[in-house]
């Protein structure tokens, strides 16, 4: 499962509908509909949040944004919790570095012409605000 901390106009067409469904995933373990991922690192951040499926569901409204600009037909009613107000979630620059050169590499063989799109420092999802940092702890290196 890899929920991106990158802003999802970076995302090749087969990471975002990955990230999508994923995401998904995400918030059926949050909700206890399914048992596998349960202990999944890339939810803990989710988890620490006050309304966790709020998090999850302004996330999916993140990348619902970019997979319409895109003309893409992703299914806003899949969102459980969609447009209550969440605090922005922090997320390190160093996790956005790892990230940038993990989805690089994904890149460099599905889309090397997006590669550019990442020449910058790669902003974030708009659900996050960049703080510094290393790596999160919850990664797998």
């Amino acid at each position: 499962m890899r929920i991106w901390s990158l802003h999802p106009r970076y995302l090749d067409q087969k990471g975002l509908v990955a990230c999508w469904r994923e995401t998904l995933l995400a918030q059926k373990v949050l909700t206890g509909a399914t048992t596998g991922y349960r202990n999944h690192p890339q939810l803990l951040r989710f988890r620490a949040q006050e309304d966790p499926l709020a998090a999850v569901g302004a996330y999916l409204q993140g990348l619902h944004d970019e997979a319409t600009a895109r003309g893409y037909n992703f299914n806003p009613t899949k969102i459980l919790v969609a447009g209550s107000p969440v605090a922005p979630m922090e997320v390190t620059d160093g996790q956005l570095t790892f990230e940038a050169g993990h989805l690089r590499a994904k890149l460099e063989v599905r889309d090397p012409a997006r590669i550019a799109a990442l020449s910058d420092f790669p902003e974030t999802h708009p659900l996050f605000r960049m703080v510094a940092g290393p790596v999160e702890e919850w990664e797998r290196l």
